[in-house]
Order: structure tokens, then sequence, then C-alpha cells
């Protein structure tokens, strides 16, 4: 018996792609969540924390590559623009680790929630790309969120970390304009040698040897999600609108707080808890918002 070939509409692939950048995008969310309890749960300093998680990083991200057989895409023709995604995200690690040294998980978190006008912003100043009306709607009512949070502790921020979280957002956020532009961008290669290029400024200015054992690793399994969750966040980002990609990602937020509240004992205020309702909330939202529209659309076959 033959099994007929069914025809694909340019709709349908449209809504299947956008559904897998949905999905890979929530998982790298989940995932760089808990990247504040690697870095508290160790004592080494941070730029020990940045030489081993990069190294791990590296070569669990290498061995994904080879064993796809794409080395030579991957790393040798990766271009420009994997050159640049490689740059961006090596400047965005080496203040994201150190940020959580100097600031609480909650308000790294909550400030990289802005990456949805990052995102869109850069995405508008590089080629005028507009974001949908749902998207910025769920973006101000994510940043009501984010106002909450900020207002419960703002007294008690520290200026040094909150700086270079917000560097992390920007270039995380760019990172994801790249993808969208270049959407046949490599994710492996450029990940892992965002992490290599750290090493020795890392080494120079830490000293990571030495570390007790089992901090190394602790260290080595940052390194794994580490590179699970970037590798997911390329791979959805060039399958989403900047704005929606870092939009989902804020998912983070909230994630992290409560990972803060169960392993540190960072209690949240009731603000805090429902700042981190209202992001959820939004990013849940826009995608209901979004299924209903795209039912609404008449089938032009």
């Amino acid at each position: 018996m033959t099994i007929p070939n069914i025809p694909v509409t340019v709709e349908e692939r449209a809504a299947m792609r956008r559904r897998v950048g949905l999905i890979v995008m929530l998982t790298s969310a989940a995932v760089f969540s808990t990247a504040g309890l690697f870095t508290k749960g160790v004592s080494a300093s941070a730029w020990s924390v940045i030489f081993w998680r990069g190294i791990f990083a590296a070569l669990f991200t290498t061995i994904y590559v080879a064993r796809r057989g794409a080395i030579n895409e991957e790393f040798i023709k990766m271009g420009r623009p994997g050159l640049l995604v490689a740059l961006l995200g090596a400047f965005g690690t080496a203040a994201f680790i150190p940020a959580f040294k100097l600031t609480s998980i909650a308000n790294v978190s909550l400030i990289y929630a802005t990456a949805p006008f990052c995102a869109a912003g850069v995405a508008w100043l590089w080629f005028r790309e507009q974001p949908e009306r749902r998207i910025m709607i769920a973006t101000c009512v994510a940043l009501l969120g984010v106002g909450l949070i900020v207002a419960e502790s703002f007294g008690e921020l520290h200026l040094r970390g909150d700086v270079l979280a917000l560097w992390m957002t920007l270039m995380m956020s760019s990172v994801m304009v790249v993808y969208r532009r270049y959407p046949n961008t490599p994710t492996g290669g450029p990940a892992a040698l965002s992490s290599i290029v750290l090493l020795p400024i890392a080494l120079y200015f830490g000293d990571p040897f030495t570390a007790p054992i089992f901090e190394i690793g602790i260290m080595a399994a940052f390194g794994l999600i580490f590179a699970v969750a970037s590798v997911a966040l390329s791979e959805g980002a060039r399958r989403l609108p900047p704005a929606e990609a870092a939009l989902i990602s804020a998912m983070e937020v909230p994630l992290a707080i409560v990972w803060a509240w169960a392993f540190f004992a960072e209690q949240p205020s009731v603000l805090v808890a429902i700042g981190g309702v209202i992001i959820l909330a939004s990013v849940f939202g826009s995608q209901v918002a979004s299924i209903m529209f795209d039912r609404k659309k008449p089938n032009p076959y």
C-alpha cells in the first residue's frame, strides 16, 4: 500500500518552524534559569567559574558538533555572522558570571527581562524590523512585572552587578538579532568559540587550578547545561522574531527566583512573586493570542 504524499503549505511550514522555535526557546530559558545556582554554589572566583565552565562547555559543544559530522560547517565555515555571535557571546559571558557574584540572582534575572526591548531596538536600528503589536503589548505587561520587582528591591541593588547584568542582556539580545538576520549562521561552532575566547583571559585574571575538585565538578556540570542552553537559544532565535524570542527567554526570570528561594533561601517578597506571575502571564498570553490569531486567518487553499 502506497502512502500518498500530502502537500505541506508555506503557512504550515512556517507554523511548524515557529512551534519548534518556541519549544527550544522555552528549553533554553528553563536551563539558563539555573545559572545563578551554579555560580553562587561555588566559592571559586568569577574568572575561575568562567574558565572551567568555558572548557567543559566548549568540549561538550564540540562533541555534539562532531557527532553530527558538522565540524566543517560549524567551525570552518561559520563566516562573519558566526564570528560576531562568538564575540557577542564572549562579552556577554564575561559579564554574566561576575554579575551573579556582585548582586542577587533575582536582580540579574529581572534585569535580563528587559531583553525584549533590547532585541526589538537592535533589530529596528539594524534592519528596521517592526515587532508585532501583540509582542509589544506583552513586553509592556512584562515590564510591569519587572517594575514591581525593582520597586521592592531597588534599595538593595548593587550597581556594579546590575550594570554587568544589563551589558549581558544587551549582548544576548544582539545574538538573537544576528540569528534572525542571518538564519543560516551555525550554532554549535560560535557557542564553543565564545567559551574558548575567554579561556586565556580567565586564566590571566583568575586562579582556576586552586579550586577544589568537587567545585570543578560543579562547574563542569555548569558547562554542560550552558552548552545545551546556548545551542537551544540559537536554534530558537533563528525561528522567531527577536522581540518574541527575547520575550520567551524572559521566563528565566521567575524560574530563577524560584530556584534562588529553594536552594539559597532568597525569600521573594509578595511584590516579587506578583511580578514573576505577571511576566509568566505576559509570555503565555502572547502565545495564546498568536494561536487565536492564526486560527482566524482565512485559509487561501
